[in-house]
């Protein structure tokens, strides 16, 4: 089931946030705190326009829908974006990640959080478990749907 993304709720919380550029999971993190039900997720964002690419990316599920408070930073069109979750977390759960990454790695950033351990592969990197790795297919295959039927046109 693919979640439509409330764009008038994105700009809000983006601005009620102050939602910064190039921190789509520090965005995400503080928009969940400031949502009531927010279900924060992590996984991969296809650009559906050109250049057709995907990111590592981070995003609120609420309501049966995607609230993302990076919007006003990705300049495309919501129908432009296809999102494909790895990892959901609850509030609860986040802020207990957040709090277990600072304390076992004080020096690195806690946000990605990548779960628990065994890490897969999935592009050039390993991090994330099965889930990252099924998403990151899915996406990757989304990218090279789109870029055979641009060829396909030409």
């Amino acid at each position: 089931m693919t979640l439509s993304v409330d764009e008038d709720r994105s700009r809000q919380i983006a601005t009620q946030i102050k939602s910064k550029s190039r921190q789509p999971f520090d965005n995400a993190y503080r928009a969940a705190l400031a949502i009531e039900g927010a279900v924060y997720v992590q996984g991969f964002l296809v650009y559906a326009s050109k250049p057709y690419r995907l990111v590592e990316h981070g995003w609120l599920e609420v309501e049966g829908q995607i609230i993302d408070p990076n919007l006003p930073h990705l300049n495309k069109k919501a129908e432009d974006l296809c999102y494909f979750p790895a990892q959901q977390l609850t509030v609860q759960q986040l802020k207990a990640a957040i709090e277990e990454a600072k304390e076992d790695y004080p020096d690195d950033d806690p946000l990605p959080i990548y779960g628990s351990t065994p890490y897969e592969y999935y592009g050039d990197v390993m991090l994330g478990g099965k889930e990252y790795q099924q998403a990151y297919k899915a996406a990757e295959a989304k990218c090279q749907e789109l870029t055979r039927a641009v060829v396909d046109q030409n």
